[in-house]
């Protein structure tokens, strides 16, 4: 609902006539009597209200020469007729509301005829105030406040939980998973490993940073490492092959024997190349021999 104001009534009445003119319609002569003024026309005041006079949209009889004319939008009222519909207050001087059934109305009882009404405070809000729209309702924008601080949101971006509107600082501390490794929220994506969540830029390998989501990795000592920086760096080698102990590819089982591991594969008599995992063995240097290879050494 848009309010106005008028610049204030006008009227038609000229002065009294004092050289010779005759009515444009009737051609009296208008010497000596009051005359209106019409689209550049002289005209007697009797022809004025049958021809010209504009019909007051209120009451519906003429606007004479000599009465005060408000009009709005290509209405027009007697001044005593232009009030308010609901109240009757004068609006000839005052800021007013034009509704769409042709109705006038003052502002405070235009505010309370069909205008919203703030769902946080339920007070109407009045035509060019700021508010804030959503999902078909409104609010006032101070009213418009997150649900966990109770600061406006105003322009901010915002998140909602079933009726509640929060802004994103309170979502993301009150209901947003936080990162393992840097304690921050998970915003958006993010991957789970073990039940934990992670930002997928945190989850990555501990010596090269290379990101780990959807990698092969392992994990030792609490730290996760791709498959090229843990053989590297922290696989054991074995003592027959030579070769990193990572847990991939072919046999994933280790023999531990004082200090040295073996690929349970690799773990053979160094004679008959009998596997010597879970059996008796004896060792003799670096190497690994079967009872039977023994007695013969």
């Amino acid at each position: 609902m848009t309010f106005h104001r008028h610049s204030g009534p006008r009227s038609y009445l000229s002065s009294t006539m004092t050289e010779r003119f005759d009515c444009f319609y009737c051609r009296d002569n208008l010497q000596g009597k009051k005359y209106a003024n019409k689209d550049d026309k002289h005209v007697c005041l009797r022809c004025f209200e049958k021809l010209c006079a504009n019909t007051c949209a209120e009451c519906r009889k003429p606007i004479g020469a000599d009465a005060k004319e408000l009009n709005h939008k290509n209405r027009h009222w007697h001044e005593g007729c232009f009030r308010c519909a609901k109240c009757y207050k004068p609006l000839a001087n005052e800021p007013f509301a034009a509704k769409d059934d042709g109705k006038i109305m003052c502002g405070k009882c235009g505010d309370r005829d069909g205008s919203p009404r703030c769902q946080a405070c339920y007070k109407v809000i009045t035509p060019g105030s700021k508010n804030v729209e959503y999902k078909h309702k409104v609010w006032h924008e101070e009213c418009f406040t997150c649900f966990e601080c109770k600061q406006p949101i105003c322009s901010q971006s915002f998140l909602t939980k079933g009726d509640d509107m929060y802004c994103t600082p309170c979502h993301e501390k009150k209901f947003a998973k936080h990162c393992v490794r840097c304690k921050e929220a998970i915003t958006s994506g993010g991957i789970t490993y073990q039940d934990q969540p992670w930002h997928s830029e945190c989850f990555v390998c501990h010596t090269c940073k290379k990101p780990l989501a959807g990698a092969r990795f392992t994990a030792h000592e609490d730290q996760f490492y791709c498959v090229d920086c843990y053989k590297t760096d922290v696989a054991k080698k074995c003592s027959g092959c030579q070769n990193p102990i990572t847990g991939f590819g072919r046999g994933t089982n280790v023999v531990n024997y004082e200090n040295k591991s073996w690929h349970e594969y690799c773990f053979n008599c160094k004679k008959c190349s009998l596997s010597m995992a879970h059996k008796r063995f004896v060792i003799n240097g670096e190497d690994i021999y079967c009872s039977d290879c023994a007695k013969k050494l």
